[in-house]
């Protein structure tokens, strides 16, 4: 067997399954693309999940690529052993509803014996314990002997390693070959075999055959589209082929070990704490280097934050070898050498991956040393006080002061043994976020909130040359999160970038900022917002929906082209506006504020009163006329004098330059603005007031639309016109007719409803009169009566109080599982001491309610109908109490 390099390997690969006719796809990024579930892509399958599922329609129902992986699951070992890594290449050959068992097991015997030369008598497949198919394609097919073949069975939880499933979906059994690596790598025991926890026997090939929909319960259904699905770590391939210890020591690797070595002047595997360090800066060295190459930066969440750790790792061990100054950045350059065949994008991005890793490293060094005084102070005290856990508000302080995450803590205290309060650091980290949510806006001298926008260089500016264009090309000068400024911006991820000269208008002068879109070579970043930034800098605020965003790119800026016309027609249409409202309404007018988008334009004005109907159309038919006019909207570049003179009105508290821009609309406006409008009147197409109303003291409100918005409003008007007229069996011609025959039968039958419900009252109250009592010489009538409304009560209230002449009616009555009471008094027994508000008051609780009222009249609502017995009852207890 020849002893190939990892790059002849990965080509190698590649070839083979392009021979057979698998497309050869490059390693999609680190950053998964439409994937929530995953942080990081950690297998070769992962990319291509769409593909899978039937979301997305393969390029080729044959794939294979070497993907590049992440998992940081057991970053705690990395170092401690020879086996574990975060970063990992993994070879794969995919059909999607193609070629199945036969073909996959037997490309991955060839490859291995026939390509790659290894000893057919070294190999040993494994299957699961029921896929009788596989061990027969294996015995009869390749011709293996089933001696060799293991079979691995569901343990008593159910799961298997030989069976790929996670919950329900789709499923299915794998298919393994090991690697028998020899005596001198084995445990020594004489039951050592496939399967054995040592490095004899090394998996080189996981071939998982994708054929059953599991329910998750451990019922299997077959899948008519059965799929292969190939993973094979490229890193234990080498290790097998060039018969070394562990992947530390294959080629790519070892010259990144020596390197390290080189710079800690150290000797590998003569000390195995120095060798923990140097297997753990070799690995995370590589992570990090290919993380910054998909635009992944250090930061305090996300994959930004595995990225931070990493780098923090490296440098703390760097630091424990007692490597001299920086040096994450002279390792990354040996990471792309041994790996730019695989990946030219390195070597494109060498440059800016140095950079950001030297940045991150300055960083750290600037309070690690502090931070690292202080965790022995700390570590000091514990030993005082025979104490083996940190505390969660000194993790915190560690983590809040001196930048070390709690991985970092636990992973220094760990070597001392001692170990951290995690519970408590997580309680001090809400404390924080509730402190720092219910706290004021922190502000500048100035009194302005301050945002990441104030660590940008104050002699970066922006220059806006959209009046004439819509796009642009220009060259990007800064990148920023929501938090910090960045080199990179990637998929997914929410920044705003600022350039030299752009095409967007930032929201200014009431004018709503543009948006759109701007691409790079690697990159496409949707713009949501514009904004005028402190120093003449604007910012493009938005989202990465593609590739990476890098500082220092070419990018290509395009405005949103009907977002931009629909703007422009309602800001010119504000200027007609202006001087329409001079015209009717007079010179007093002056433009209190105004704000236009693509959807509309606000307008705000003095004025002293409401504006009439007929003014509004007034105004309406003015603005219309100048755009039917077809005026030319020129503007000029003047002096502020010169200006004035010309007639242009200023805003009133503007600040203006030397230097003015002026917009004139033939003889009907000219006006002073910085803002975007249309070359000619005409192109508003129309006008059209939706409101008008007051704001403040003498200061108005219209709401208007022009252009396409003014179709859009009349096309629902007629819609809404129609819909109704079709509900009252009308046209739109007869509506009107139609509504006013209904108005008249309406009142009639109102009328008649009053008169029916109030026959009804009397009915079901009967009569009563007999019910009346004396107290203390004032007659009083308590009576219940049946589903009877308030209304009705105050009606049947008047109509007995008329028959008593002097006295008090109360009167309760039960509708829709709720109680209505009523109570009056004449003025006779008001005199003598009744008050209809308080009877109410005593006795409404008997119904579960309240009210009060009047002396002369009262009344309450209760949701308890059974309390009405008791309620009429107590009137005559409390009119003994009121009258002298």
């Amino acid at each position: 067997m020849k002893n190939y390099g990892v790059n002849e390997l990965r080509k190698m690969y590649l070839d083979f399954f392009e021979s057979k006719e698998h497309l050869v796809m490059k390693s999609f990024s680190l950053v998964p693309h439409n994937d929530n579930s995953l942080l990081i892509i950690n297998s070769g399958m992962a990319p291509l999940k769409p593909y899978f599922t039937g979301q997305e329609i393969p390029p080729r129902k044959r794939v294979t690529t070497c993907q590049k992986c992440v998992r940081t699951g057991d970053i705690e070992n990395v170092g401690k052993t020879a086996r574990h890594l975060t970063f990992f290449e993994m070879l794969g050959n995919f059909s999607f509803g193609d070629y199945f068992k036969s073909e996959a097991i037997a490309w991955s015997w060839e490859f291995l014996t026939k390509v790659i030369g290894l000893e057919e008598d070294r190999l040993y497949p494994s299957i699961y314990s029921e896929d009788d198919e596989a061990f027969d394609i294996w015995t009869k097919e390749i011709g293996v002997d089933g001696s060799r073949i293991t079979r691995f069975y569901r343990d008593e939880n159910g799961n298997c390693d030989n069976f790929w499933e996670h919950g329900a979906g789709p499923c299915g059994p794998c298919s393994e070959i090991y690697y028998d690596r020899g005596i001198k790598y084995g445990c020594g025991k004489p039951d050592c075999k496939v399967g054995c926890e040592c490095d004899r026997f090394m998996e080189v090939w996981n071939n998982v055959f994708t054929q059953f929909d599991g329910d998750g319960k451990g019922n299997y259904t077959e899948l008519e589209q059965k799929n292969i699905d190939t993973g094979m770590g490229l890193e234990r391939l080498a290790v097998v082929v060039q018969d070394v210890d562990s992947v530390f020591d294959i080629d790519t690797m070892k010259a990144i070990r020596d390197r390290i070595c080189q710079l800690a002047d150290v000797t590998y595997q003569t000390d195995e704490i120095k060798d923990i360090s140097i297997r753990l800066i070799t690995d995370h060295i590589r992570s990090s280097t290919f993380m910054i190459s998909d635009g992944i930066m250090p930061s305090n969440e996300g994959r930004g934050y595995v990225l931070r750790r990493l780098i923090r790792r490296a440098a703390r061990h760097g630091r424990l070898l007692e490597i001299d100054g920086q040096f994450l950045a002279k390792l990354s350059e040996t990471v792309i050498k041994e790996c730019k065949d695989g990946y030219p994008e390195l070597e494109e991005k060498k440059e800016f991956i140095l950079n950001v890793l030297t940045q991150e490293e300055s960083k750290f060094n600037k309070t690690i040393d502090q931070g690292l005084v202080i965790l022995s102070e700390m570590q000091s005290e514990m030993e005082e006080k025979n104490q083996k856990i940190l505390s969660g508000e000194n993790t915190f302080k560690l983590y809040d002061t001196y930048g070390f995450p709690i991985d970092l803590t636990m992973e220094i205290l760990e070597e001392k043994g001692f170990g951290v309060d995690k519970a408590g650091f997580e309680k001090a980290m809400q404390e924080q976020r509730d402190k720092a949510r219910k706290a004021r806006k922190a502000t500048n001298y100035m009194g302005a909130d301050v945002t990441v926008y104030e660590s940008i260089d104050s002699s970066i500016t922006s220059t806006f040359v959209g009046y004439d264009r819509l796009s642009h090309k220009s060259k990007i000068t800064v990148l920023t999160t929501e938090t910090e400024i960045v080199d990179a911006l990637t998929d997914g991820e929410n920044g705003t970038i600022i350039v030299d000269e752009t095409p967007f208008y930032a929201t200014m002068g009431g004018q709503n900022a543009d948006i759109g879109t701007i691409k790079t070579a690697e990159g496409e970043f949707i713009v949501e917002d514009t904004i005028k930034l402190l120093g003449g800098k604007i910012g493009h605020i938005g989202k990465v929906t593609k590739g990476m965003i890098k500082s220092g790119d070419e990018a290509f800026l395009i405005v949103d082209e009907q977002n931009r016309l629909d703007t422009c027609k309602n800001h010119s249409a504000t200027h007609l506006l202006q001087k329409a409202l001079r015209s009717v309404l007079g010179s007093h007018v002056e433009q209190s504020g105004s704000f236009v988008d693509g959807n509309r334009l606000r307008f705000d004005f003095s004025h002293f009163s409401a504006m009439t109907d007929e003014e509004i159309t007034k105004v309406e038919q003015l603005v219309n006329e100048k755009i039917a006019e077809n005026i030319d909207v020129v503007t000029s570049i003047m002096d502020i004098e010169e200006a004035k003179k010309s007639g242009a009105m200023a805003l009133f508290g503007e600040k203006y330059g030397e230097k003015v821009r002026v917009v004139k609309m033939g003889d009907f406006s000219t006006e002073l603005c910085g803002g975007t409008h249309v070359n000619n009147t005409g192109s508003i197409a129309a006008f059209k007031i939706i409101s008008e109303n007051g704001v403040a003291a003498g200061v108005r409100r219209i709401e208007a639309i022009t252009g396409n918005g003014v179709l859009s409003y009349y096309n629902e008007l007629e819609s809404t016109l129609k819909t109704v007229a079709k509900l009252i069996k009308a046209t739109p011609a007869n509506l009107e007719e139609k509504l006013e025959h209904l108005l008249m039968e309406m009142k009639s039958l109102q009328s008649e409803n009053e008169s029916l419900k109030s026959k009804l009252a009397k009915d079901a109250l009967g009569d009563v009169m007999d019910q009346v009592i004396e107290v203390k010489g004032v007659k009083v009538l308590a009576a219940k009566v049946e589903g009877v409304d308030m209304n009705g009560l105050r009606d049947l209230g008047d109509q007995l109080k008329d028959k008593l002449s002097e006295g008090i009616v109360v009167l309760a009555s039960a509708l829709d599982d709720k109680v209505n009471l009523m109570v009056t008094a004449t003025d006779g027994a008001i005199k003598l001491g009744a008050h209809a508000g308080n009877i109410v008051k005593e006795i409404a609780s008997l119904i579960g309610g309240g009210g009060g009222g009047r002396p002369n009249m009262a009344q309450a609502g209760g949701k308890n109908p059974a309390g009405i017995d008791a309620a009429i009852a107590k009137v005559k207890e409390v009119v003994q109490e009121q009258i002298k």
